[in-house]
């Protein structure tokens, strides 16, 4: 199926006159939002060629999906191995917290590295 390119002349120059294909209207999280800042600035050709697909907001909600899962995963195993539980939360709440904003720290650079930033 060939399309026909229309033109609007301004200022002396013919411009075609491009729309980008719908895409499907999906709430991107925090992962996805930083994954699109990541490929808009160092994977350009690659965001472009999603974007000009009509591909970027599944792809960006899939990539959200998969690192928030990740990420509740590493957290939930981590704590099960470090032996942070509800008692230690009701007992000593600060070293609960900081054992938890460790673990968060460690999931979220993990997670970063492996599907945010590669």
């Amino acid at each position: 199926m060939k399309k026909e390119i229309t033109y609007t002349e301004y200022e002396g120059y013919q411009y075609p006159e491009l729309t980008l294909p719908e895409q499907e209207k999906v709430v991107i999280g925090r992962f996805g939002q930083r994954h699109k800042r990541y490929l808009k600035k160092t994977r350009r050709l690659v965001y472009f060629r999603l974007l000009t697909s009509g591909k970027l907001s599944s792809y960006l909600a899939d990539v959200d999906q998969q690192a928030q899962e990740m990420f509740e995963t590493i957290v939930d195993q981590t704590k099960k191995a470090q032996g942070i539980t509800e008692e230690l939360k009701a007992e000593n709440s600060m070293q609960w917290v900081q054992e938890m904003n460790s673990i968060v720290n460690m999931a979220e650079e993990f997670v970063n590295q492996e599907l945010i930033y590669w």
